[in-house]
């Protein structure tokens, strides 16, 4: 694509607007301003884009909708099946998107076989993010990896005075700590039947009970103020070192690396417990919303060829605190844990360990998701509620349509 053809705008909906993804959205902008187009920012802030959703919505019923706008996962299909998706096969052939793909994610950017959405990078989610200086005062001295080590050195941490965990009370949060519990208590292949396959024997099993347990256990180790907290507050707390660990996906680092800390010195990234040989991942991408006028058509293909190039994956993802999702790339710009991320994403391609999160709107139906959503919720926030009657009323959730 030449920077000589008469610009058009593409007008982007995206809830980018943290301080590391700001400046994510801002390499995006400039990229395509590079090839002469106009960008027009649709920012939606709320965390996990819940808001964005809805307002996007409004706008597609309306027969106004933005040139692109940030949709993952299933949520991509369920648009598509609706006609008002633009088919952009063209830019991927002629880019080989094909080949530069892992094929688990070359499917979720498809419909019927053609490309509809340009994915901009991996997020894992089974992270969790610790304050070296602050495990070391409480006498933790390796990162725990199973439920028992965690829990003991969360036991540490609140002797010492120090909030065990930091977390932020919204629904999109409980159910990422939610998948993380499952995933490292059940392991990948429950993971799969519970939380993809929504197998009704899996969640009504002893196994989902002990999920569920271990799950709330987390609850007592956080502190009183966490009910609506935004997560990049909570990422400030470990930052701060007024708490010790976070569940988050590794949007977190972008926090940790915008206040000049360094990975594995001021703080540390390891797998949840019992997760060291899964992977969750989370993909933000960009689906493409059929225009009206060639000039837009055309910005519209810029911006999925921009995305896709090799200098905004490399960009966009050392700001995001992401993984390029473009393979083969030079990662020697990135962190121990962007390399880490890196080296597991492959490995657990290969092995089959690679699921989708089903908290961030890649495993199943949106109407599923938040139907399960809520029970877990409530479940967190509901003290009488027991493991035995949440996981009735997940299994009743699974079944919703």
């Amino acid at each position: 694509m030449s920077a000589a053809h008469a610009g058009g705008e593409v007008e982007v909906l995206h809830w980018w607007t943290s301080g590391g993804e700001a400046k994510a959205a801002a390499a995006l902008k400039e990229k395509l301003q590079a090839k002469g187009d106009t960008w027009k920012d649709f920012a939606v802030a709320g965390g996990g884009g819940d808001s964005a959703m809805t307002v996007l919505k409004s706008r597609v019923v309306s027969g106004n909708a933005p040139a692109a706008a940030q949709i993952k996962g299933p949520s991509i299909q369920e648009w598509a099946r609706e006609g008002v998706l633009a088919n952009i096969d063209d830019v991927a052939k002629t880019e080989g998107w094909d080949k530069l793909l892992p094929g688990v994610v070359a499917d979720v950017m498809k419909y019927k076989g053609n490309y509809v959405a340009a994915p901009v990078n991996v997020h894992r989610v089974n992270w969790v993010w610790a304050n070296s200086e602050v495990l070391k005062k409480a006498g933790v001295s390796k990162m725990p990896a199973t439920w028992p080590e965690f829990f003991a050195a969360a036991d540490a941490l609140k002797k010492a005075g120090v909030i065990p965990v930091a977390h932020g009370g919204q629904s999109w949060q409980d159910f990422t700590t939610f998948e993380a519990v499952a995933l490292g208590v059940g392991g990948t292949e429950f993971y799969k039947k519970a939380l993809i396959k929504l197998d009704q024997p899996t969640l009504n099993s002893a196994k989902m009970e002990e999920v569920l347990t271990t799950y709330k256990k987390i609850k007592g180790y956080t502190d009183k103020n966490a009910a609506g907290r935004d997560w990049n507050l909570a990422t400030s707390m470990v930052i701060r070192g007024e708490a010790g660990f976070q569940f988050m996906g590794d949007w977190a680092k972008g926090e940790f690396l915008a206040a000049g800390k360094a990975p594995g010195k001021d703080f540390q990234c390891f797998a949840a417990p019992g997760t060291a040989a899964a992977y969750t991942f989370n993909i933000d991408s960009f689906a493409m919303f059929k225009v009206k006028g060639a000039d837009k058509a055309q910005a519209q293909k810029d911006l999925a060829s921009a995305i896709m190039s090799v200098d905004f994956q490399e960009l966009f993802n050392l700001n995001k605190g992401s993984i390029p999702v473009r393979l083969g790339m030079d990662l020697s710009k990135f962190d121990d844990c962007a390399k880490q991320s890196a080296k597991d994403f492959q490995a657990d391609a290969k092995s089959g360990s690679l699921v989708p999160s089903i908290a961030h709107g890649m495993a199943v139906p949106s109407a599923i998701q938040g139907a399960m959503q809520d029970v877990v919720s409530q479940f967190w926030n509901t003290d009488s509620m027991t493991a035995k009657d949440a996981m009735a009323k997940l299994a009743s959730a699974a079944k919703s349509k």
